[in-house]
C-alpha cells in the first residue's frame, strides 16, 4: 500500500521499524536512513526473511535540509517518518514541503543549542507573551501550517505515547463519554528497573532537558510555571503499584489547550525514583546538563552531549528492564448534566516487549504509536492538509489499532483523583 522513508535507528526507531515489517500489508516498502548506516544494516538483516516488507538502507545527515530532500526525491516515498532527534524535525519538515510528501513525528521541536541569538529571541518573547519557560514547544512547527495546507500535503506531530496515545485518549473521551471535559490529569508511571545506579530510559539529551526544566499546567486559560520538581503526588498504579510522581511541563498539554474546548485544568505528572532524582540534581549542579558549548582541552563539547556518551545507551536496557509502565489520562466533566470520572490507560510489560521486539517498554509505547500515526497517514483515515496534533483527528481507528497492535488500552469509570 505504501512506502516510507523512516529517519532514525535508534531504540524508538527500531521498534516502530519492527512494528511496520509486522504489518506489511500497509508497509510495503521501507528505507531506513541514518547517520550511521552500520545500525540500518544490522536491522535489516535482522528483519529480511520474516517480513514480506522490502527493506533499503542508506546513511543520511538529518540536519541537512538538501541532502534529506536529496533522498527524498531519490526514493519517492509516500510518507517520512521522523524518528530521529526533535532538534531535526524542522530540516525534515522542510525537506518534506520541498518535495510535497507527507510528514510525522514523535516529539515536538527543540534546539539543540538553547545559547543560539537567533532561537533565543523568540524564545524570549514566547515566554513573555504564553507564560511557560519550557525549551520545546509546538510554534516552531505550527508556523508551518499554512505551507503544508498550500502543498496539499500533511504533517503529523507527536504520534509517539505521551504526546500521542495520550491524546487520542483524550479525543476519544470527548467523542464518547463526556460532553464537556473540564480536568485532565496525565499520569506517566515506569515501574521498571534496570539495575543500574543512573541511566535514562530515552535519549538522555532530550530526557534530561525535560525533567530539570520548571514545571507548568494550564489552569483557567493561562499558564501556571513552578520550580523543578516542586509539586509530587504518590499515587497507585495499576499492576505496578504506589509511586511518587512529579508534575512536569509537557508537549501535549500546550496543544490540548486550544483543542479541548472548555477545558478548565491539564496537568502532567511522571513518576521517579529518589535515586533518580539525586543523580540527576548533583548533574545539574555540577553544570553537565547544559547544553553551552565549553572549550575542554582546546576543543568545544556540550556537557550534556558527553553525559549522553558515558550513560547506557536506552537501547541496551531492555533485557535488564524488569516490571511494567502505565500511561494514561484521568477526566472529570459532565455527561447528560451530571459530573462524570473516567480513567484511560495502557499498562506494558518491560519483558514482554522485550521479548517480541528486543526493546524495553519505553521505546515499545513509543514505537508502536509512531507506525499506526504512519499508518492512519497512508490508509487515508487520517488526510487533511495542513499541521495537526493527534487529538485534531478521529480518535476511533487509532484506538482500534492500539488494541490490536500491542498497546490495549484499559477503562474505568470510578478512577481515584489526584488532589
Amino acid at each position: 500500500m505504501g512506502r516510507v522513508l523512516i529517519i532514525g535507528c535508534g531504540g524508538v526507531a527500531s521498534v516502530a521499524i519492527q512494528k511496520c515489517c509486522q504489518n506489511s500489508a500497509v508497509f510495503e516498502e521501507i528505507m531506513i536512513a541514518s547517520r550511521t548506516k552500520e545500525k540500518c544494516d544490522a536491522l535489516r538483516e535482522k528483519l529480511e526473511g520474516r517480513t514480506d516488507t522490502k527493506i533499503t538502507t542508506a546513511r543520511i545527515d538529518a540536519d541537512d535540509k538538501d541532502a534529506v530532500a536529496a533522498l527524498i526525491q531519490q526514493y519517492k516515498p509516500d510518507l517520512v517518518m521522523n524518528i530521529a532527534l526533535p532538534y531535526q524535525d524542522l530540516t525534515i519538515m522542510e525537506a518534506c514541503l520541498a518535495c510535497g510528501v507527507n510528514y510525522m513525528d514523535t516529539a515536538n521541536y527543540e534546539p539543540e543549542d538553547t545559547s543560539d541569538p537567533a532561537w533565543r529571541a523568540v524564545y524570549d518573547r514566547r515566554c513573555r507573551e504564553e507564560g511557560f519557560s519550557a525549551y520545546f514547544d509546538y510554534s516552531w512547527q505550527w508556523a508551518y501550517r499554512k505551507k503544508f495546507e498550500e502543498a496539499g500535503i500533511t504533517a503529523l506531530l507527536g504520534s509517539g505515547f505521551d504526546p500521542g496515545v495520550t491524546q487520542a485518549y483524550c479525543a476519544y473521551a470527548l467523542k464518547h463519554v463526556f460532553d464537556e471535559i473540564e480536568t485532565i490529569d496525565i499520569l506517566d508511571c515506569n515501574g521498571g528497573d534496570h539495575g543500574y545506579a543512573f541511566a535514562t530510559n530515552f535519549n538522555p539529551e532530550i530526557n534530561l532537558r525535560e525533567v530539570s526544566a520548571p514545571g507548568s499546567y494550564w489552569e483557567n486559560g493561562h499558564w501556571v510555571e513552578v520550580p523543578a520538581m516542586s509539586i509530587r503526588r504518590t499515587y497507585d498504579f495499576d499492576q505496578v503499584g504506589r509511586k511518587d510522581m512529579y508534575l512536569l511541563h509537557h508537549e501535549e498539554i500546550e496543544s490540548l489547550a486550544k483543542n479541548i474546548p472548555g477545558v478548565k485544568r491539564i496537568r502532567f505528572f511522571m513518576t521517579f525514583g529518589q535515586s533518580y532524582l539525586d543523580h540527576m540534581r548533583c548533574l545539574e549542579d555540577v553544570g553537565m546538563l547544559s547544553t553551552t558549548p565549553i572549550l575542554y582541552e582546546g576543543k568545544e563539547i556540550v556537557p550534556i552531549q558527553f553525559l549522553k556518551a558515558l550513560l547506557p545507551d536506552p537501547a541496551s536496557l531492555g533485557p535488564r528492564t524488569k516490571g511494567k509502565t502505565n500511561i494514561g489520562c484521568i477526566f472529570t466533566g459532565k455527561k447528560d448534566g451530571k459530573q462524570k470520572t473516567y480513567y484511560l490507560y495502557n499498562v506494558c510489560d518491560h519483558q514482554a516487549c522485550y521479548k517480541e521486539v528486543g526493546s524495553q517498554a519505553i521505546s515499545y509505547t513509543t514505537g508502536v504509536p509512531a507506525m499506526i500515526g504512519a499508518m492512519m497517514l497512508l490508509t487515508g483515515k487520517w488526510n487533511k492538509p495542513g499541521v495537526y496534533t493527534v487529538e485534531e483527528f478521529d480518535p476511533d481507528p487509532y484506538m482500534e489499532a492500539l488494541n490490536r497492535w500491542g498497546l490495549p488500552w484499559q477503562e474505568s469509570d470510578k478512577p481515584v483523583l489526584v488532589e
